[in-house]
């Protein structure tokens, strides 16, 4: 590894992976709470709704914790009709209130059946030890349930080759543990090391341009290939590079 890369990202990493970072990224809604239910809960929907304008992520979800009652994990498991029907007034982008109830139910459902998404991940790892599998199986369980065709789109299919950005940005903040307090670190059945780059367009035309990525489409074969890249750097945690891929494709931007 050209060690001069290797200083480029630790310089990034220690520049950005702090809790100065938190307030406006997506990661500040789950950090409303300190329950870890709570916190898989809203960081889930939060990691849903990351794509487009990061100030636009933010606000809409905390609006989603709003409509919640600031109590996301109850919320699931035991809102009403009613309550779920007061969901219909929510919508960011493309992903609206009818999305929004499917997905409550369908969380509810996999709480209902494994205890919750730490559970569901954590065991379902542990039988696999493999990441795109348990992607894989994860969705496939979601959508076990009555569900409108329409929010399938909203949950992204390794089957298919996407990069799963959201669901790999999810698993970071629950399975990341450092000093730093910007990752969770809840999901500690799960290495580290078996995580993948959430692979968007910033950490992508970044990650080009420094030579850890030669694929040009942003798919699964290349977060495959960027992740190799950059455990290369770091085996026990390459995914700690996300925050400075992220913040020098925001910079160079900005």
């Amino acid at each position: 590894m050209n060690p001069e890369l290797r200083e480029l990202l630790e310089r990034s990493y220690d520049r950005y992976n702090r809790p100065e970072f938190i307030d406006d990224d997506p990661v500040s809604v789950p950090h409303r709470y300190t329950d870890r239910a709570d916190r898989e809960v809203a960081g889930f929907f939060a990691a849903t709704l990351a794509w487009g304008n990061r100030k636009a992520i933010v606000r809409s979800g905390h609006r989603m914790m709003g409509l919640m009652d600031d109590a996301p994990a109850d919320f699931v498991r035991h809102a009403s009709d009613r309550d779920l029907a007061l969901l219909d007034r929510f919508v960011y982008r493309t992903f609206n209130g009818g999305d929004l109830r499917d997905f409550v139910l369908a969380l509810r459902r996999l709480d209902e059946r494994f205890g919750g998404l730490g559970a569901f991940f954590e065991s379902r790892y542990e039988a696999t030890a493999s990441i795109p599998r348990v992607l894989a199986e994860f969705r496939s369980e979601f959508f076990g349930c009555d569900h409108a065709p329409r929010c399938e789109k909203h949950l992204s299919s390794i089957l298919k080759g996407a990069a799963c950005k959201r669901l790999c940005m999810f698993l970071r903040w629950m399975v990341r543990c450092d000093d730093r307090g910007v990752d969770f670190g809840e999901w500690r059945r799960i290495p580290m090391s078996a995580l993948y780059l959430p692979l968007d367009v910033h950490t992508g035309d970044t990650s080009r341009a420094l030579g850890l990525l030669t694929r040009r489409q942003n798919d699964w074969r290349a977060v495959e290939q960027v992740t190799a890249a950059l455990r290369a750097i770091d085996p026990d945690d390459p995914v700690r590079f996300d925050f400075a891929l992220f913040g020098m494709g925001i910079d160079k931007n900005e």
